[in-house]
Order: structure tokens, then C-alpha cells, then sequence
């Protein structure tokens, strides 16, 4: 029979007096040698492993995956995660699913690329040439013509901005923060264009230029030149020189497309 105390806690908690405790939530066991995200849920990791998998090539396009009920089995996971996972990798365009049929693999061109996760998965792929390619085509594409409206458009606390970002680069004692300060001058000056399209568009490929950014500074011997070529770019959009400001992006990604190519040597 409980004693006063406990039915005094049973009855703070909404628990009828005598009624036996309640079942510990269900946790799911995870296999040890699949690396799951620290302070991520479940389904979302599950959804990581996979959507890796898939974006490295383990599963093709047009690949029907293995069913609830596997890939249950396979990671030690319930079914409503397998569910969840499913369903956040078909909102990111990854998947498509039907009844009687499951879920496949669906071509590359659907894939939300500028999906956060996509993105993180695409850059550890093993063909890492191809994403560094392809990042270097969208800066190519983009940043010119954004520091140069940065240079017509900046705030005087966008530029404060740019310039610590810059400053922060040269003053860097270590791979991550040199390549961390890089990435924030990049998307500062995206900010500084005063094109709203960019704000978010800079956000969402911040993965990608981290990956970029740390592969070329560990390439880079002459880490120098590196930070003169951004410090040129700093200058010019600080005395707001448009075309001076769109060559000095130009010949940075230049040096940058002459340390991807040496890489392949």
C-alpha cells in the first residue's frame, strides 16, 4: 500500500493513489557504427545517414529503397522514425513515395541543392571535385556583380562588417577561424548588395563556402597573397569602386580556380 508521501505525489502528478508507476519512455537503441548527430533527434539522424547515402551515390536514381520494416531492422530504429526520416528526405526532394510501390530515389535535378542538409551531404560526397567545381561556378556566377553593387550600396555598419570579417581573416591562428572569418566576409558582402534574393541565397550555401574555403586554405602555401587578394576586395568596396571591386572578386576566384586545378595534379 503507498504511504501519505506518495499519494500526496501521485496525486500532485494527476495519478490515482495504488496505480502502478508509469512505463519509462521507449528509447530507441542506435547502432554504434553509424554516426548519428549529437542533440539531433532520432528521425533525424536516421534522415542524415540516409540522404548521405543517397547523395553519394549508394543509391542511384530510380533505386527503391528498402522498406519501413529494413530499415527498421537495419538501424535499430522504430518504424514512425524510419517514417519521419522518409518524409523529411522527400521534402527535400531527394525521395517520392507511393503506395504498394515505396519510396525511390528520385534524379539528381529535383534534389534541393541550396537545402542546408543537401548541401552538407554533397560536400563530403566522394567526388569532391565536382562540388568544388560547382561551387566555384556559382561564385563565378554570383559574387562579381554582388561586390560591386556592395560597393555602390554598403552601409557604413556593412562595411564595419566586411572589413572586421577581412581583418579577422589576416589575424586567424588557425584553419577554423581563418576559414569561419571567410565565410563571414563572403556573406557580408552578399548582405552589403542590398539584393534581397542574395540574403537567403548566402545563408543556405554558408555550408558549402565552409567546405570550399577549408580545402583551399589547407592547399594554399602562400596564405599572403590569399589575404591581399581579399584585402583588395575589402578596399575597393570601402571606396566604393564598382569595377574595381567586381576585378579584385575576379581575380580572387581565379587564384582559387588555380588551387582546385593543382589539386587534381
Amino acid at each position: 500500500m503507498p504511504d501519505d508521501k506518495s499519494r500526496k505525489r501521485s496525486a500532485r502528478a494527476g495519478v490515482p493513489a495504488g496505480s502502478p508507476p508509469a512505463s519509462p519512455p521507449a528509447v530507441a537503441v542506435r547502432r554504434p557504427d553509424v554516426a548519428w548527430n549529437p542533440g539531433s533527434s532520432v528521425h533525424a539522424s536516421l534522415a542524415s545517414e540516409i540522404g548521405l547515402r543517397i547523395v553519394r551515390g549508394d543509391y542511384p536514381p530510380g533505386t527503391i529503397l528498402p522498406n519501413e520494416a529494413k530499415w527498421s531492422e537495419t538501424f535499430n530504429v522504430s518504424r514512425s522514425a524510419v517514417r519521419e526520416a522518409i518524409k523529411m528526405l522527400m521534402a527535400k526532394s531527394l525521395l517520392a513515395s507511393r503506395p504498394k510501390i515505396g519510396s525511390w530515389v528520385e534524379p539528381k535535378e529535383r534534389w534541393n541543392l541550396l537545402d542546408r542538409d543537401v548541401l552538407a551531404w554533397y560536400a563530403t560526397a566522394p567526388d569532391r571535385e565536382l562540388f568544388l567545381r560547382t561551387v566555384q561556378e556559382f561564385r563565378h556566377i554570383i559574387e562579381p556583380e554582388a561586390s560591386a553593387y556592395a560597393a555602390m550600396r554598403r552601409s557604413e555598419e556593412q562595411m564595419v562588417e566586411i572589413s572586421q570579417a577581412c581583418r579577422e581573416m589576416g589575424q586567424a591562428t588557425n584553419l577554423q577561424e581563418r576559414t569561419r572569418a571567410d565565410t563571414r566576409f563572403h556573406l557580408a558582402i552578399l548582405r552589403a548588395s542590398g539584393n534581397d534574393l542574395l540574403v537567403p541565397l548566402g545563408v543556405l550555401i554558408e555550408s558549402a563556402l565552409d567546405h570550399l574555403f577549408v580545402f583551399v586554405t589547407r592547399e594554399t602555401s602562400d596564405q599572403r597573397l590569399a589575404q591581399k587578394l581579399h584585402e583588395a576586395i575589402e578596399k575597393n568596396i570601402r571606396l566604393q569602386r564598382p569595377d574595381a571591386a567586381r576585378n579584385a572578386v575576379r581575380r580572387l576566384l581565379a587564384n582559387t580556380d588555380e588551387v582546385i586545378g593543382r589539386s587534381r595534379r
